[in-house]
């Protein structure tokens, strides 16, 4: 740790402001870098090793040129491990530096104790570095341009995964060249051996097998026999890959369970992480020299603009709204069925649960479940949340609806699987040929039909066969198909 004294000082009066408040992390471990080696890491997704890989190099190049031309400029940035690894930029000035350190104490904290991030590896730093060392093998092995090219591939297609899969427990399925063979069915009854010549008569037997092997070819055997989400995990198991390209396929595929927790708590952990740098700095932390300068950061952190969603400033005002209703009171029955707006505005209980519920809510809920259960029609008239479409004509977002159960609705199919279209795997022997069927759970919004091929074409490459695609475009059921040369779409009943 090549924190300066000043720092390490600021560090450890903050940790403790913080633990006295009741946050509880794992250790964290500060480093200062300079702008681009925090461009180089934030590149890397905050670590600081990866595989090579063409995307991580032009991630650099934006950031780089952003903070160049001043459109701007990263302030925190901590990865989930045990422990916490937090970089500081040198160039930041105290006042950002304790604001920084403040706001990833939080995040440590919301990383240990939310039930989201709970099956995550917390070694992932060793992990990633694991990958980096595998692949680099392949190179070297296979060549560099085969392994990276089978790496576009995998990119493309890892949000094909359950996010819910690290919880649901079940048992990985083993591929098919693993499983036991099955012991072929009999077709004769059991009988001593003297009387098996008029027990199971040959012309009997014969009979029999020839409407065996009849309903055999008569039926088209489906396989998975239930729908699969997690199509990763299905193609590994089941594409026609080589050891590399399946332990390739498998890495991505862990990587990407690693950040859905981050996904899936963008607004809770950053407004969590808001809610106490903001009470850190104002009630311990700054003196009064430094608070016009952290007034002016924190500003910009929750500045929102029409189209837009602040997870910052939703995610902190959802906490201190949270905190203000149960410390008054305000929920339960008697207040859901209280008609009297007056008595609402006035209504207060004295309870003072409203920091010991902030704390549950952390510990239990994701974005989706924090919106659907906190999100109230007088928070959104209080913060002026609207739903926003974009005009073509003029250019700009403009209001589309002021209604309440509108906005929530739109909000939570933004957060809804991270907004992406859920696929699962339906056959894997369409039409009894090895063909891939998967089915697109339609939600009411068509697919972009340009990616929905590109996804096509590249599942293609990995199971070797052609693939189709069941959605719904413009009100039609509809199959797309990729045959490993040319895209076909075909109505269906």
């Amino acid at each position: 740790m090549n924190l300066p004294a000043q720092l390490s000082a600021v560090k450890d009066e903050i940790r403790e402001y913080a633990r006295e408040f009741g946050l509880d992390f794992y250790e964290t471990i500060f480093e200062v870098l300079e702008y681009d080696e925090v461009n180089e890491v934030a590149s890397y997704g905050g670590f600081p090793t990866r595989y090579p890989h063409w995307r991580f190099g032009m991630e650099y190049e934006e950031l780089s040129k952003s903070y160049s031309y001043g459109l701007s400029k990263i302030y925190e940035m901590v990865i989930n491990n045990d422990p916490c690894y937090a970089y500081l930029m040198r160039s930041n000035n105290l006042v950002d530096q304790k604001l920084v350190i403040a706001h990833v104490y939080a995040h440590c904290d919301f990383f240990k104790n939310n039930l989201w991030f709970s099956k995550t590896n917390r070694k992932m730093m060793d992990e990633m570095a694991n990958h980096a060392t595998r692949i680099r093998r392949y190179m070297e092995k296979y060549g560099e341009g085969e392994v990276e090219d089978f790496i576009d591939v995998c990119l493309s297609l890892e949000n094909l995964i359950d996010p819910h899969a690290p919880f649901l427990g079940k048992k990985e399925a083993k591929p098919e060249d693993e499983k036991e063979e099955q012991e072929p069915v009999s077709l004769k009854f059991k009988s001593k051996d003297y009387l098996d010549p008029f027990v199971n008569p040959p012309e009997v037997i014969a009979a029999q097998r020839r409407k065996k092997e009849e309903k055999d070819k008569a039926q088209i055997r489906k396989y998975p026999e239930e729908p699969q989400r997690d199509v990763l995990q299905f193609l590994i198991e089941q594409a026609p890959l080589e050891k590399w390209q399946r332990d390739v396929l498998a890495t991505i595929r862990k990587e990407a369970y690693y950040f859905v927790p981050q996904g899936q708590t963008k607004i809770m952990n950053e407004g969590w992480a808001t809610y106490w740098h903001s009470k850190l700095m104002t009630s311990r932390v700054l003196t009064d020299a430094e608070i016009v300068d952290y007034a002016d950061h924190h500003s910009g952190t929750l500045l929102t603009g029409a189209g837009h969603l602040n997870p910052y400033k939703l995610g902190v005002e959802l906490y201190r709204d949270i905190e203000e209703r149960w410390n008054r009171g305000m929920f339960g029955k008697e207040w859901e069925e209280c008609d009297d707006l007056a008595a609402k505005q006035t209504w207060n209980k004295n309870l003072g649960l409203g920091r010991q519920k902030i704390f549950e809510v952390r510990k239990m809920y994701n974005d989706v479940m924090f919106i659907d259960a906190f999100l109230t029609p007088e928070f959104c008239r209080e913060y002026k949340l609207f739903a926003y479409n974009y005009n073509d004509r003029t250019s700009m977002y403009e209001i589309s609806d002021r209604d309440f159960k509108a906005i929530k609705r739109k909000l939570l199919f933004q957060l809804t699987n991270f907004g992406q279209p859920i696929v699962v795997v339906e056959d894997a022997n369409y039409l009894n040929r090895g063909e891939l069927y998967l089915r697109h759970k339609h939600e009411g919004i068509d697919l972009k039909t340009d990616e929905a091929h590109d996804t096509l074409r590249n599942l293609s490459k990995i199971w070797t066969r052609p693939v189709h695609l069941e959605t719904i475009l413009e009100e039609s059921k509809t199959l797309l198909s990729f045959d490993g040369e040319e895209h076909r779409e075909t109505e269906i009943d």
